[in-house]
């Protein structure tokens, strides 16, 4: 007999009292035949999964599943009728994530999923969560979106995402499915979980070594009394998730430093030069996992410049324009925007400064308005060429600069 039930993060999300998103649910005692006959519109490339004639939520014949070679893909998978919705669940990676609810709303947690939630523990429902590595990734995830409700990581759970990436098991995830988790990550509550989360299993050096390299490197106690730059790092996303929610400022709070990590050992704990090294490895980690350029550009504008940023009432009004102009900040006004809460979000991730000012957003964002307004078509004459207008262009905004800085009485902020 064809029964239908409601599973996954639906279930989980209503015991834990919080919006239901998405739904999601399992078919047993069907065919793929069956399906269709009543409608559904059959999707799954893998496995046999259907849409709704009239939601289009889909609904996923019941499977079990065998492991058949290294990573994710290496499964094989059975959606006989006679493939019981406990069987199914058994498949899944959390308690938390293995309970379905009937058509008379009656819960089924075979597996302790709904006392975990009472016990705020993210735990694996069986071994078989050592068969597939983008469960290392999706607790990391989980972690990230729960760590506020006060959820914790099993310490048995935790042994085996350890025991997988000893094994080599996260060798074989794919970037697109790196980078798919990790974009999730950074728009969760508290993204920063995600990283330590990798880290405490050895995932995050396989993955994101430049990151992983960062813990252990020291700073300047004078500005940083934190001293560990990975442990900035993770204060400084901390910090950015207060300032923004977008995952791409706080992609770009989280990389802006990578260079830290091969500083010279001889000129520790200063990182001269550290801004280029950042850049440079920004590059590669951006082809490594095909990120997207709206993510990739901001980031590497912000490791570049940071310093400069932090440095306003330093600079001269020329180098003051040549940071704006390499910003792009005339075509591109809301990226510099979020570039400087990525600045903001450094300034703060430090032990004793969460909550100070930072008025070098506002001398940055004032003095972009000025270059934006300076009126540059009194300058123009009938045989003035394209590169004469774009030079009589510069002068003018150099000039509203000069102006502007000549005239603040703001105290200048430390670097």
């Amino acid at each position: 007999m064809m029964r239908v039930y409601l599973v996954g993060g639906a279930v989980r999300d209503r015991l834990l009292g919080l919006p239901v998103k998405d739904r999601d649910w399992v078919v047993t005692g069907a065919t793929p035949t069956q399906m269709t006959a009543r409608g559904y519109r059959a999707v799954g490339k893998d496995f046999p999964v259907f849409l709704h004639p009239e939601t289009h939520e889909e609904y996923a014949l019941a499977r079990t599943e065998r492991k058949t070679g290294k990573g994710y893909h290496g499964f094989r998978f059975n959606a006989s009728p006679e493939t019981t919705l406990e069987q199914d669940l058994l498949r899944r990676d959390l308690t938390i994530n293995a309970m379905a609810e009937d058509e008379q709303g009656n819960l089924h947690d075979f597996y302790g999923g709904q006392q975990d939630i009472e016990n705020r523990v993210l735990r694996h429902v069986s071994p078989a969560f050592a068969e597939d590595p983008v469960r290392i990734l999706r607790v990391a995830r989980f972690a990230a979106r729960y760590a506020n409700l006060g959820f914790t990581i099993a310490r048995e759970t935790l042994q085996l995402m350890s025991d997988m990436v000893a094994a080599g098991e996260a060798d074989a995830l794919v970037a697109e499915r790196v980078w798919q988790e990790t974009e999730r990550a950074l728009g969760e509550n508290q993204p920063h979980h995600f990283f330590t989360t990798l880290r405490e299993c050895g995932a995050l050096k396989r993955l994101f070594p430049d990151i992983d390299r960062l813990f252990g490197i020291p700073q300047p106690a004078k500005w940083h009394p934190e001293i560990d730059t990975g442990i900035h790092t993770m204060m400084v996303l901390q910090q950015a998730c207060l300032l923004s929610n977008k995952p791409e400022t706080r992609f770009a709070a989280l990389t802006h430093d990578l260079g830290k990590g091969i500083t010279p050992k001889a000129i520790l704990p200063s990182h001269h030069g550290h801004e280029e090294r950042s850049y440079e490895l920004l590059v590669d980690l951006c082809i490594q996992y095909r990120i997207p350029r709206r993510f990739g550009e901001l980031a590497k504008l912000t490791a570049r410049y940071h310093t400069h940023i932090h440095k306003a009432l330093e600079l001269t009004p020329r180098s003051i324009l040549k940071v704006l102009v390499a910003c792009d900040v005339f075509r591109k006004a809301e990226r510099f925007d979020e570039l400087l809460l990525a600045c903001k979000a450094d300034s703060r991730g430090r032990t004793g400064y969460e909550n100070n000012a930072y008025p070098q957003l506002d001398f940055y964002t004032q003095a972009a308005k000025l270059c934006r307004e300076v009126n540059i078509h009194d300058l123009i004459t009938d045989d003035m060429n394209g590169e004469q207008i774009k030079d009589a262009l510069h002068k003018r905004r150099l000039l509203a600069l000069k102006t502007f800085c000549s005239t603040l009485k703001t105290e200048k902020p430390k670097a």
